[in-house]
């Protein structure tokens, strides 16, 4: 037998209070009380009674924590992402909205993948524009789900939704006080930089309220505070337009009465300028308000004002110059400055069809961005850009079928790297030279219809588009219609790159939202209507309240005359709709009632 101290260690041993046995586990199985159970005293079963008690409190209180510390950091993100007010400075601070009209996220990949495929960077590389991307943005108005300029620019100016053809007005017709205009009465210092006219619909919410976006000669007015009833919102304004400020008397004037806005402008203590000399000699000491319109209209498509660079400022350099002289103004007062910059013609590009002028004006804004950040960089006030477009023109697509046969997997950056000029200057071109052909008194077919002007036609073509091929059938409709010789010259290159679009107007896609700085902008991360856009502009400045009583003030003003006219314009009858619209999503057989017309001049809104 062993020794009692080399018994092995399963050996039984005497019974401990404290370890489980043969009578207890068959207790767990048979589910029978146990002797020693049933001799337990009642002291223990209370303790035990009271641990277990002591034990789901314990798990209850951990849980609820667990559930209040959830909860709690999801509302935290959700603050980060959508109400940080920790991000909105507290003092001085400067604000940049940068706008690209008509810019879609395929006109992105299309600049992107031209840039790559012409300076032969790799397939990764990519715009400054990409390295900010925060959100996107929905885009309908309250007449249609798809938005015109002024419509989604006074979602901006007044974060609220209107019609087709409002400019900073609702839908009852009333004026809603703008950003710009509550910014400028709480002591910032406003600018507008376009390449458009400065009338035109996205600059003219800013600063002035009428009824119809088309009455651009009262928003000439309004902007330089001649009939604004508040004054002048803006103090520098810098783009093109010069017609709408020129008495109908000049040669150079698109007005329809004999007011020299330019003269009432100086009158009201404005500085004028209106060519690339007077720019470039402004210096560092720019005198506020400025005003300068360097074109008859909009300024030339980038790819054709890069060949007029000593005539026509680029939109990069009026942003520099703009934000040199609204940061020396604003040095030494407590208040910071807002600046609306466009990259206007994106849109027009889109309108036209146009893939190589667009390329180039995105190009021309991705530049202008990339000068923004540096300025960004280097100022001493806290300062952030967000960027956004009021819609997507022209439907484009980075493809498009040619042939009913399945579809090849192709488009061709190399076509539009071939093109020199935009099919807007070509047309230019050919009906100067159309008016100069011997006892030529219109631009119909009959003058056009020879085989001089066919040899032109194909010598115009390869040298500014790069194309060696022109069909018979695209020969024979610019010299049939040469009213829409500009849409030919494009689709003749959109067909050969593999460039779809599917319309000459806008589209209902969303678009995307940029900023300089993530977390000041955090309210804009995600998906966003675009009034969301507006609200955040006027919460960064903290003007929500002065925006209201700027809402007041105008409301104030609706006066109107004997025969309903207004600063506003016109008031419309009860059954009438100014934004031409019958209908809002509701399908009335549109397909029968448009007719197409060979020799229209305008295929689609801006």
């Amino acid at each position: 037998m062993a020794a009692r101290g080399q018994e092995p260690l399963l050996a039984r041993g005497p019974p401990s209070d404290g370890s489980g046995d043969i009578e207890e586990e068959d207790a767990l199985l048979t589910g029978q009380r146990t002797h020693k159970l049933q001799h337990a005293s009642t002291t223990d079963v209370v303790k035990s009674r009271w641990k277990e008690i002591g034990l789901f409190i314990w798990a209850l209180v951990a849980t609820a924590a667990v559930v209040v510390l959830a909860v709690v950091y999801q509302h935290a993100q959700s603050g980060s992402n959508n109400r940080d007010e920790a991000s909105r400075p507290s003092g001085k601070r400067n604000l940049i909205f940068m706008v690209s009209d008509g810019m879609g996220p395929t006109s992105m990949a299309m600049a992107r993948g031209w840039r790559q495929f012409a300076e032969q960077l790799p397939y990764d590389e990519t715009l400054v524009l990409d390295q900010h991307l925060i959100g996107q943005s929905r885009t309908r108005s309250t007449s249609s789900l798809v938005t015109d300029s002024a419509a989604g620019a006074t979602a901006f100016s007044c974060g609220l939704k209107s019609y087709n053809g409002a400019i900073s007005v609702l839908p009852d017709h009333s004026p809603c006080g703008s950003v710009m205009e509550a910014a400028k009465r709480m002591g910032y210092t406003t600018g507008l930089v376009v390449t458009t006219r400065i009338t035109d619909a996205t600059p003219a919410v800013f600063a002035s309220h009428v009824r119809r976006r088309e009455m651009e000669d009262e928003i000439a007015l309004q902007m330089i505070g001649e009939t604004h009833p508040l004054g002048s919102m803006v103090d520098l304004m810098l783009g093109g337009g010069r017609c709408h400020f020129l008495p109908n008397s000049s040669e150079d004037s698109c007005r329809e009465d004999d007011v020299d806005v330019t003269k009432v402008a100086e009158a009201r203590k404005w500085q004028y300028i209106s060519t690339r000399g007077d720019f470039d000699n402004l210096g560092t000491e720019v005198k506020l308000p400025l005003l300068g319109l360097f074109a008859h209209g909009d300024i030339p498509y980038e790819i054709d004002r890069q060949y007029q660079d000593d005539v026509y400022p680029s939109l990069e350099d009026m942003a520099r110059t703009a934000l040199d002289a609204l940061s020396a103004a604003t040095k030494d007062s407590e208040q910071g400055f807002f600046v609306m910059i466009e990259g206007s013609r994106i849109d027009h590009a889109g309108h036209a069809n146009d893939p190589a002028a667009q390329v180039h004006e995105v190009l021309a804004y991705d530049r202008t961005v990339a000068a923004v950040m540096e300025f960004i960089k280097d100022s001493e006030t806290p300062t952030v850009m967000v960027s956004t477009s009021d819609h997507e023109t022209g439907g484009l697509a980075t493809a498009r079928q040619l042939h009913p046969e399945y579809p090849i997997y192709h488009w061709y950056p190399g076509v539009l790297a071939n093109v020199s000029q935009s099919g807007e200057h070509l047309s230019r071109v050919y009906h100067e030279y159309l008016a100069g052909l011997p006892a030529a008194n219109s631009l119909g077919a009959a003058q056009a219809s020879n085989e001089g002007t066919k040899a032109y036609l194909k010598s115009l073509i390869s040298k500014s588009l790069g194309i060696y091929d022109p069909t018979e059938d695209e020969i024979e409709t610019l010299l049939e219609h040469p009213a829409i010789a500009s849409y030919v010259f494009s689709d003749m290159v959109s067909r050969r790159a593999q460039t779809g679009w599917s319309t000459h107007g806008h589209s209902g896609a969303d678009v995307n939202i940029y900023s300089s700085d993530r977390h000041a902008a955090s309210r804009l991360v995600g998906q966003h209507e675009n009034t969301e856009v507006g609200e955040f502009l006027r919460w960064y400045l903290d003007l929500d309240d002065e925006v209201e009583k700027v809402t007041g003030k105008l409301k104030k003003h609706m006066e109107t005359s004997s025969n309903g006219e207004s600063w506003l314009g016109r008031i419309p009858a009860d059954d009438e709709r100014l934004d031409g619209q019958d209908h809002l999503d509701h399908y009335v057989g549109d397909h029968k009632k448009r007719e197409e017309h060979a020799d229209c001049d305008v295929c689609g809104r801006r």
